[in-house]
């Protein structure tokens, strides 16, 4: 890995609110970390590893981010707003959320849009690799969650489908 893409990475991570990723990939192994107590980010060891099979990469939800989560939920059932009903889609890797394939192309689903097993969601790009995210399950999109072209983590709720 270049320096370059190492930078990259870590402008990545400090915007997407994810405070810690270990990657090990072909030979080397990088583990950043940021934090508000912490100024920036921050690189822990790059050295050279054993060569690896598969590169596994783990980020690492902030410890505050259940309980965030657990607050909205919280005041959401306070104010008397119910959860929509349907399956939460949630983000399987850390990226960057696209609606479409292209900023001139149209959104792969939209509300309201019934979709089936394997259809196409979403893109998510990680390191520059676009991943499409399918649907798991035929149903009716109820919600869209995520906004197009902002940063999501890892298990990230991104549509609600109502299943079919």
């Amino acid at each position: 890995m270049e320096i370059k893409e190492i930078q990259e990475l870590i402008r990545f991570v400090s915007k997407s609110g994810v405070s810690e990723v270990e990657i090990e990939k072909e030979g080397f192994k990088i583990h950043i970390k940021t934090g508000s107590s912490m100024s920036g980010s921050q690189v822990y060891a790059i050295a050279p590893t054993s060569p690896i099979l598969s590169a596994p990469i783990t980020p690492l939800m902030p410890a505050s981010a259940p309980a965030a989560a657990a607050a909205v939920s919280a005041t959401s059932n306070e104010a008397g707003l119910s959860a929509p009903a349907g399956t939460v889609v949630k983000a399987p890797m850390v990226g960057t959320f696209y609606r479409s394939a292209g900023p001139d192309k149209e959104a792969f689903v939209k509300v309201g849009d019934k979709v089936q097993k394997g259809q196409t969601l979403c893109i998510i790009e990680a390191m520059k690799l676009f991943n499409e995210i399918e649907a798991e399950f035929g149903g009716t999109v109820i919600e869209i969650l995520a906004e197009n072209s902002a940063p999501v983590e890892f298990d990230q709720p991104l549509f609600v489908i109502a299943q079919s």
